[in-house]
């Protein structure tokens, strides 16, 4: 019986299978500088010890998406090390948050799979769980993925899809306790603009733009312990569709929101994200450039004077989104959109203040 761990085939998924994903890890200040590295993000909480205490945070949390990452990396080796791409999330809700010293694990339960009609691939979906060392969920999201199959000829399962709501409920989000507006200084954090001062339907055009290096996406694979064949091996995916590695979408997703600071700088907490798709494939040397639209403003339960915005933001590769690109004349969403993310934020209210 061979030692090493070819990855998960298709065949490999039945709904109902439950993996626990090796390797712990705790993180570090180390990887919160890693991750300011890697993306830029500029947001207050996470940028400053001081800032964060004045609201009520016992120091500065780490990035929601950084806890994201570390998470779906600690499930690639199970589910997605045989990936053709990652095709979509929903329901992903994070919990409480994550400090300098904590240790995350992850565990999954497959719940649907369904073969593709050429007969190579198969989508599997699942729900991840990432916990810390107190057992308390740092993040619960579901995703599927298009994996290959091992032997095209294996039967194809009774095909089983999972019934997806479109947004996580407002009254489900997560504020952690104890924070209180009143020591939020808008000014330290960049932006005068509260949960009050967005409507529904406004659009704002983020105006940056940031190019993807090679060793950049090639290092944020290598933090989040991401060992998905298609941005890891260049000698295997040379002789792929695309010639080159892909870019891992997670990176994507926190080049887009490091550039939403630009406009949405109070939006300090990313509470959940309703769904998201990789709509193209991003490559290194690729520009990314993102727009935001607001969805929906909410209430959150535990009102301390903080609200939920449910915003869409796309981003996009080698285009400005001046003119907030998504599809073209015919209907089609356009070759240099690569991200389409629906996810709620936190924002303080002025009226909190």
């Amino acid at each position: 019986m061979g030692k090493t761990n070819p990855g998960n085939f298709f065949e490999d998924f039945a709904p109902g299978q439950q993996l626990v994903h090796a390797t712990p890890r705790t993180l570090t200040e180390g990887d919160a500088a890693l991750y300011t590295a890697l993306y830029g993000s500029r947001f207050a909480v996470q940028s400053s010890a001081s800032f964060a205490m004045a609201i009520g945070y016992p120091e500065a949390p780490l990035d929601d998406l950084l806890v994201f990452h570390v998470v779906f990396g600690k499930t690639v080796p199970d589910i997605s090390l045989n990936a053709v791409a990652n095709l979509g999330y929903a329901r992903g809700r994070m919990g409480v948050p994550v400090y300098p010293g904590d240790t995350l694990r992850a565990l999954s339960r497959v719940i649907g799979v369904k073969e593709n009609s050429n007969g190579k691939t198969g989508v599997v979906y699942v729900n991840s769980v990432g916990l810390n060392q107190n057992d308390e969920v740092v993040v619960d999201f579901i995703r599927w993925v298009m994996v290959q199959k091992r032997d095209p000829a294996h039967p194809a399962p009774e095909p089983e899809i999972p019934d997806l709501p479109d947004r996580v409920a407002p009254e489900d989000l997560y504020l952690p306790e104890g924070l209180d507006p009143r020591g939020y200084d808008p000014e330290l954090a960049g932006s005068a603009h509260f949960w009050e001062d967005y409507a529904v339907g406004e659009r704002i055009d983020h105006g940056d733009g940031m190019t993807i290096e090679e060793a950049e996406h090639m290092m944020a694979t290598r933090l989040w312990q991401n060992t998905a064949k298609v941005h890891f091996n260049q000698y295997e995916q040379a002789k792929g569709r695309f010639g080159r590695r892909l870019v891992y979408g997670g990176h994507v997703i926190s080049l887009a929101r490091a550039l939403s600071f630009n406009g949405l700088g109070n939006a300090f907490r990313v509470a959940a994200i309703n769904a998201g798709s990789h709509c193209n494939p991003t490559f290194a040397g690729d520009t990314i450039h993102a727009w935001s639209e607001v969805l929906e403003r909410a209430d959150l339960p535990a009102d301390e004077g903080f609200g939920a915005l449910r915003l869409r933001t796309i981003a996009t590769k080698d285009r400005a989104c001046a003119d907030f690109p998504y599809r073209d004349e015919q209907g089609h969403i356009r070759p240099e959109v690569v991200l389409d993310l629906d996810y709620w934020v936190v924002m303080p209210k002025a009226e909190g203040k």
